[in-house]
């Protein structure tokens, strides 16, 4: 019984920062019209930096999430918070990873 509750637990674990299907849609949504906005339609790069999986190569999953909801200070980089959780741009920051990713 023990062993049936811990895997219960992991599992909901694992699925707890997984948006709904309906959030996912809203977030794409987002991503290729707000985030386009500055970053480019394709996410290749315009007033803001390419949003490509090579550019974010080198930086780390918390700086994207940090940058993401709190914006960039002095850059025309707004903060995403009031619209998402960090959860959610933890997910965006995934699906920005994935080089097969079309917004």
């Amino acid at each position: 019984m023990f062993k049936l509750l811990v895997l219960m637990l992991a599992a909901t674990a694992t699925f707890a920062g997984e948006p709904s299907p309906e959030r996912q849609s809203t977030l794409r949504n987002m991503l290729n019209h707000d985030c386009g906005a500055c970053h480019g339609l394709t996410l290749k790069g315009g007033l803001g930096p390419a949003l490509l999986p090579d550019a974010l190569a080198g930086k780390p999953d918390d700086l994207l999430i940090s940058t993401i909801l709190n914006g960039r200070p002095g850059t025309a980089m707004p903060p995403w918070q009031p619209f998402m959780n960090r959860d959610e741009a933890a997910w965006l920051v995934g699906i920005l990873r994935k080089p097969e990713t079309k917004p």
